[in-house]
């Protein structure tokens, strides 16, 4: 009964839903195509390999999944791989990393008929999802049709915990639903057993972002980046990495105190979202700064502020940074991934709000490579005495550099886990 009245209420929300998608479009137009794949139109699969479907809801999650996917293609070279999501950024990062390597389409809504016509046509042996994107309905499809779910690297905060427990009785059935839940933490593991996950369904195997390896043909890109944003004056690069709405205005009151200590100093800031790319940059501009844009290869030299307003570009610009503020952290977004500037050995910067990455930023802490900040005077502070003291900075990088180190692992227990299932 929980499902139907969910599965109810989803197709009375449909109108919204598309309305939702068309109000988007307007600043990413990339919203209101492929409409159909969303309803399960995707192209049959016929294909003589055996199908493994990965489901990465967005950009994040896509990245996360970048060493998983290589790792299956070569651990299982016989079978062909989809890779879904739900975004048309997370699309463009599937594509970008993969190319035609995979197939791809975004997944189907959480409706019986779309879940049904997808699976009719892609038949995949195993689904594994990345994280937390759980969806009843297809999870009871899949289940019906004898497909093992895996949810890999998957992670519950306390909120989203709280949440879960007001629908229980229909949380209750889909986390039965799962073959395996490869969570990151045992804090992630107890949530997901406390609202009914079996304790035999859960396996600790650490967080697979750690298992990142910098590819050694991004260092000519670093070095070039390096010497671009530096110039003659050798000048400190302060990176605001995935910033969101609301924390764009604190980074730039942030950095007009810095520049008011460190005439010196470029910011490099990347909006989270690629819609935002024109409004952060006309945000920089009215706060009196001059600006460069990396898609259009302008010149640095002369700039503040460069907008990062490329795509998949973010671990390079990681490299060539000096200090990294890691955004979602000053709004109650819940923090973005702060391992990509840890394995650079760069210190990081966040704000109050890391529900999300709890457990990493604690890791951090511990040792001394994080610094939370609480609002704009405490940022550009800690921003000012990094920049100015080498040696506290490169303490600090290496600490966070140590932890990137000693927690992977994870991705090879997490293949062992799908090798038991395939």
């Amino acid at each position: 009964m929980p499902r139907f009245l969910y599965t109810a209420f989803f197709y009375c929300l449909l109108p919204v839903i598309c309305l939702r998608l068309l109000w988007r479009a307007v600043k990413s137009p990339n919203y209101a195509k492929r409409w159909a794949e969303r309803f399960g139109f995707v192209n049959d699969l016929d294909s003589n390999k055996e199908i493994i479907w990965l489901h990465a809801v967005s950009v994040g999650e896509t990245l996360a999944a970048v060493a998983l996917v290589n790792a299956l293609q070569e651990k299982y070279s016989d079978h062909r791989l989809i890779v879904t999501c739900m975004t048309p950024t997370g699309s463009e990062r599937i594509l970008a990393a993969f190319g035609d390597s995979v197939e791809h389409s975004y997944a189907p809504y959480d409706m019986p008929d779309a879940v049904a016509r997808f699976l009719g046509r892609v038949r995949p042996k195993l689904l594994i999802i990345m994280e937390t994107e759980l969806w009843p309905n297809t999870i009871a499809a899949c289940n019906k049709r004898d497909i093992p779910i895996i949810l890999a690297n998957g992670r519950l905060s306390e909120k989203s915990a709280r949440a879960y427990q007001h629908i229980n009785s229909l949380v209750r059935p889909m986390l039965n639903g799962l073959h395996t839940v490869a969570a990151q933490h045992n804090n992630d593991a107890q949530r997901f057993q406390n609202l009914g996950l079996p304790d035999t369904a859960v396996t600790v195997t650490g967080n697979i972002k750690f298992d990142l390896k910098i590819d050694p043909s991004l260092m000519g890109t670093v070095a070039q980046l390096s010497k671009d944003w530096r110039g003659a004056t050798q000048r400190k690069v302060f990176l605001a990495a995935s910033t969101h709405k609301g924390e764009d205005e604190i980074i730039l009151a942030a950095f007009a105190e810095i520049k008011a200590q460190l005439e010196s100093v470029l910011l490099v800031i990347v909006p989270r979202h690629p819609e935002r790319f024109n409004q952060v940059a006309n945000l920089c501009q009215s706060a009196g700064f001059s600006i460069a844009r990396r898609s259009e290869d302008a010149p640095v030299a002369e700039a503040d502020i460069l907008l990062g307003d490329s795509m998949g570009e973010l671990m390079a610009f990681f490299g060539a940074c000096d200090l990294a503020f890691v955004g979602g952290s000053f709004v109650p977004t819940g923090g973005h991934n702060m391992i990509e500037a840890a394995a650079w050995g760069v210190p990081v910067l966040t704000g109050p709000h890391l529900f999300n990455f709890t457990e990493i930023a604690n890791l951090l802490t511990e040792v001394g490579g994080i610094k939370v900040c609480r609002d704009v005077d405490d940022l550009a502070s800690q921003s000012v005495m990094l920049l100015q003291n080498e040696t506290q900075r490169m303490l600090m990088g290496e600490a966070a550099r140590q932890v990137a180190v000693a927690n992977r692992g994870a991705l090879d227990r997490l293949l062992a886990l799908i090798a038991q299932a395939i």
